[in-house]
């Protein structure tokens, strides 16, 4: 019993990694300290984050006027905390009011990330209250055909970046023929900037193995890998021990039988070398099996002849994540969110240099502008925005004349630019977007697989020319065999990290050209053919 004669106060602290980085264990071990001390009985249930992450470690108090949220708080600041009564909800410096009132989380659309902050990560119980396995229930009573015909009607489309119709690739894997078929989740998100997966993962992975449950029923898999980089051994701790619970209650398992059919599913983790190349998918499945992640040339697809050379449907995080949502509530209701091809909602994610970065989930739609200006607060140094990358080190650098762009698959690729992961980072006016380039051509020579020339020469005689054009060595000449050679690597190419390599630098030449030392009113072919 606590002081007042009540039940244990419920205080919910974050153990995602980006509140871990800043202290939350601590804050934590503080908190239960205090309450010691004090002889007061408290619950401490460790969650996700609710993706504030200029505010973690964000703490929260169950009140009777609903979860009250203070941060970011340090171990220095608990007893502070105490005695200002905080565990009633009580006013302090770092009071921010009702946790769902939050401007940062009201004006969002979560659907995906509907649980993450709020619930115990590895708690079914917890998962189950909050709808969890509605989604598969759905399912097993509308049957595989019906399952693939929601996502179809939801408007899905590949969340990783490719932007393929998620049911297009289910439709094609349930045709294949094949007595085994694979569910391969790529969880290596490599991307700068980006965290969803991460923070899904962490947060809500029962989400995830809920969607690939789906997925296999609806295409006939029978079995699943969840492919998570190294990088990320607390989303791999968390998303072990998720997949023993859920086998534990018979979700999973070499005994458990999906819907009519009979088809047993099994999930496992597998753990990535920390290799860029592996987040494209037939690296990945190249790994999967054992050797170099190396890219296979297509056709065939994946869908046909992927892992071991069985039919296998490979999806992003939240791709998947987003599947059990579609199937509790209609894939009509999902594609009422967005617009145009672009449907259902999107979590951005905001790096960079932000006064707010953190995860964002809304509808598309919403400006590249809105994003970052007023979601963002604009550059935390309180200098001018200059530029905005989108998309990963492979998205377009777009100046603050352009980010009136609605975020839309369509709508970016109209402008020379690409939506990706939805890893959105900002740049003040002291960025140097030569050198950006730069590092795109270097990134690329350093990740390539090594398989075809156009990526595994091209970057590194790429690095040399830009560094020629900066020193203003024959600048005219190296501008256009610059040219020449983005042509060679977007043809070339056999997989997206060198064909999409020449993206950062050509928008950088195209809309910075000052910092190549080139007049603005000097253009290069690719400006000229824009214009």
């Amino acid at each position: 019993m606590s002081e007042t004669g009540m039940s244990a106060y419920r205080i919910f602290v974050p153990q995602d990694s980006s509140a871990l980085s800043v202290g939350a264990d601590e804050v934590a071990d503080a908190i239960y300290t205090q309450a010691q001390q004090r002889q007061i009985n408290i619950s401490i249930i460790r969650t996700g984050s609710r993706g504030l992450f200029w505010l973690e470690p964000m703490i929260e108090i169950e009140t009777q006027t609903g979860r009250m949220a203070y941060g970011p708080v340090s171990p220095e600041d608990v007893p502070g905390l105490f005695e200002s009564g905080f565990l009633q909800g009580a006013a302090h410096r770092l009071h921010l009011g009702v946790t769902q009132e939050i401007p940062w989380l009201k004006r969002q659309n979560r659907l995906t990330f509907a649980r993450t902050g709020l619930i115990d990560p590895l708690s079914l119980a917890d998962y189950r209250a909050q709808h969890g396995f509605s989604g598969l229930a759905q399912a097993y009573r509308l049957g595989p055909e019906a399952c693939v015909e929601a996502i179809l009607t939801s408007g899905l489309r590949g969340r990783g970046g490719a932007g393929f119709p998620a049911g297009i690739k289910w439709r094609t894997v349930k045709q294949a023929e094949g007595t085994h078929k694979y569910i391969v989740c790529n969880a290596d998100e490599g991307d700068s900037g980006t965290f969803a997966d991460r923070v899904l993962m962490e947060g809500d992975p029962f989400v995830l193995i809920e969607g690939m449950i789906i997925a296999a029923y609806a295409v006939g898999a029978s079995r699943g890998f969840i492919y998570i980089r190294s990088e990320y051994p607390q989303a791999i701790e968390t998303m072990r021990k998720a997949i023993e619970i859920a086998r534990a209650h018979d979700y999973l398992g070499p005994g458990q039988y999906l819907g009519p059919d009979q088809r047993q599913f099994d999930l496992e983790v597998r753990v990535g070398a920390g290799a860029y190349i592996c987040g494209e998918e037939t690296s990945l499945l190249e790994s999967l099996e054992g050797r170099r992640g190396q890219v296979r040339a297509k056709p065939p697809l994946p869908a046909i002849k992927g892992l071991f050379g069985r039919p296998t449907l490979v999806h992003n995080v939240l791709t998947l994540a987003a599947v059990p949502w579609i199937l509790t509530h209609g894939g009509q209701a999902y594609a009422n969110y967005g617009m145009g091809r672009s449907r259902g909602t999107m979590p951005f994610q905001l790096a960079g240099n932000l006064k707010h970065t953190g995860l964002f989930e809304t509808a598309f739609g919403i400006t590249l502008r809105e994003i970052v200006m007023e979601i963002g607060g604009g550059c935390a140094s309180g200098r001018p925005l200059r530029a905005v990358q989108i998309g990963g080190p492979l998205g377009a650098y777009l100046p603050n004349s352009m980010l009136d762009v609605p975020l839309d698959y369509e709508a970016l690729t109209n402008i020379q630019a690409m939506l990706g992961h939805g890893g959105i980072v900002a740049f003040d006016d002291q960025v140097d977007l030569a050198q950006q380039a730069r590092f795109a051509f270097e990134f690329c020579a350093l990740e390539s697989c090594g398989k075809c020339t156009p990526c595994r020469i091209g970057s590194r005689r790429g690095v040399e020319t830009i560094d020629k054009i900066r020193q203003g060595i024959d600048r005219e000449a190296n501008l256009t065999l610059l040219q020449d050679l983005c042509d060679t690597l977007t043809d070339g190419s056999l997989c997206a990290l060198g064909g999409l390599t020449p993206l950062p630098i050509m928008s950088a030449l195209r809309h910075f050209p000052q910092d190549f030392g080139v007049m603005q009113n000097t253009h290069s072919r690719d400006q000229e053919q824009s214009s």
